[in-house]
């Protein structure tokens, strides 16, 4: 038996369904619902194709060859759903819309003896709620950590994350590091819908904080854009500056980005490619001369200092000189000294109380 049910429905009691999106593995890879498993009717080439017949020839070819495509796979599909099921969780299906690709594996489960849920309207229906649902899910406090690069502000939120406090990973969510070497390290930038999801999905963990801790972003990261509502926090938020010594900093971005990739060539290439940008916002011929040649002598370390001293730095106090004068301070050459200080700071400004810190620490 199948049934239909509202995103509503679904987010009241969300922890008790496994959603599973039927749609092809590139439309999964470029918006899907955080934690889906895909189990695609169509590959890439199948859907190509299917949508080539429809438009080409009309709607009862592209059905008809849709059910010759689909027909091997039956057994398979029932199969991962029927596992779903026996482990106690429920089938939600999706797909676009809740259309016709949903509907007909629900059919199949119904005929295979399965109980399954479909979600109506589908992932668009569900990105739709999200959407509407974000500045309401958004705290009315927001503690915001500002820093230079290398400063070690993600190792913070992450220590942060785990003792338990209400922590946005923004740059995580974006899956974007601001620095060259976090430009370059291989990741693909999640797009707007995939960032979107994973700020929903985290904002429904954190409903029941009054505050939320973040680095401050640009609007922008990387290709995803932050709500307003989001940003809006900024304008009553507790600000920290994070600082560090040039040393320390140094060997945190060199240990981070360069050490694991210092002996791949595709990395060098790669770092080549990038400062050609950076070249070209630099007024110095002579910097430029002495940043490629330490990246032709492999001379890393020299490369991050000058990036950081004459390129990030001027940057980020550009944009950031506002927050910086209003701020609590914190020195990060210890990150695991600079985390327990951004708690003392959140239990000064009565965030948190004593009995809060000794069950998160615990």
């Amino acid at each position: 038996m199948s049934q239909d049910i509202t995103v509503e429905e679904w987010l009241d009691e969300k922890d008790k369904y496994v959603t599973m999106d039927v749609r092809s593995p590139l439309e999964f890879s470029e918006s899907a619902i955080p934690h889906s498993i895909n189990i695609p009717i169509f590959s890439n080439e199948e859907r190509a194709e299917i949508g080539t017949l429809y438009k080409q020839v009309g709607a009862n070819a592209a059905k008809w060859r849709a059910m010759e495509v689909v027909a091997p796979k039956i057994p398979h599909l029932m199969k991962k759903i029927k596992e779903i099921e026996e482990s106690g969780k429920k089938p939600l299906i999706y797909c676009w819309r809740g259309g016709m690709r949903s509907g007909s594996v629900a059919q199949f489960a119904t005929f295979s003896g399965l109980h399954v849920y479909r979600l109506k309207g589908g992932y668009r229906a569900y990105r739709k709620k999200s959407l509407e649902l974000i500045p309401d899910l958004l705290p009315g406090k927001a503690v915001i950590l500002h820093g230079m690069t290398g400063t070690g502000k993600t190792q913070i939120l992450q220590n942060l994350k785990k003792l338990g406090f209400p922590v946005l990973d923004l740059e995580q969510m974006a899956n974007h590091k601001g620095s060259l070497f976090g430009a370059i390290d291989g990741r693909k930038p999640h797009n707007q819908k995939t960032f979107d999801g994973l700020l929903f999905e985290e904002l429904l963990s954190l409903q029941n904080s009054h505050y939320v801790i973040m680095e401050g972003e640009s609007k922008r990261i990387g290709h995803a854009v932050q709500p307003d509502s989001l940003l809006a926090l900024r304008d009553n938020a507790l600000h920290i500056y994070v600082s560090g010594s040039e040393e320390a900093r140094i060997q945190r971005i060199y240990a981070e980005y360069v050490q694991p990739n210092k002996n791949n060539q595709e990395f060098k290439e790669n770092v080549r490619s990038a400062l050609q940008y950076v070249r070209k916002r630099m007024k110095s011929s002579e910097w430029c001369h002495i940043i490629f040649k330490a990246l032709e002598e492999n001379n890393f370390m020299k490369l991050v200092e000058l990036l950081m001293r004459d390129y990030y730095d001027p940057q980020y106090l550009h944009k950031e000189d506002i927050y910086i004068s209003k701020s609590e301070k914190v020195v990060s050459d210890n990150i695991n000294i600079a985390t327990d200080e951004v708690i003392n700071i959140l239990k000064s400004h009565h965030l948190i109380g004593e009995t809060d810190i000794h069950s998160v620490k615990s």
